[in-house]
């Protein structure tokens, strides 16, 4: 089931959902979708158990979606993406993009609980 809404978004969020629209060639509706969906299960890190932060500051991709997020770039820098796989690189740099932020809130957490000492 789902409900109709009705939202007034600031245009600079518009701008940028249109951007990975174009992008990956999906509707724009469903980029604010896959956002708001994200934003509302990604659990606030600060919220988290220590064992959870510190499983969270060495978490990596896993070992096929590095092999296959350096097949991706690759065929890009070739010039050989298909539309498919063009979608498929989006999806994994977010995924990348997104782990590597919680990564280092996690870092910082972990310092301020004196779970870790600073980095330098």
């Amino acid at each position: 089931m789902s409900e109709t809404i009705i939202l007034n978004l600031p245009d600079p969020l518009v701008a940028r959902a249109r951007a990975v629209a174009t992008q990956t060639e999906r509707h724009l509706e469903d980029v604010l979708l896959e956002w708001l969906d994200r934003a509302a299960t990604d659990v606030p890190i600060e919220l988290l158990p220590d064992a959870q932060i510190l499983a969270l500051r060495d978490d990596e991709l896993s070992r096929d979606q590095q092999e296959q997020l350096s097949r991706l770039l690759e065929r890009q820098r070739e010039g050989l993406l298909t539309a498919p796989e063009r979608v498929q690189l989006q999806e994994l740099l977010g995924l990348y993009r997104r782990g590597m932020v919680r990564k280092a809130q996690a870092l910082s957490i972990a310092v301020a609980r004196g779970l870790q000492t600073p980095v330098d």
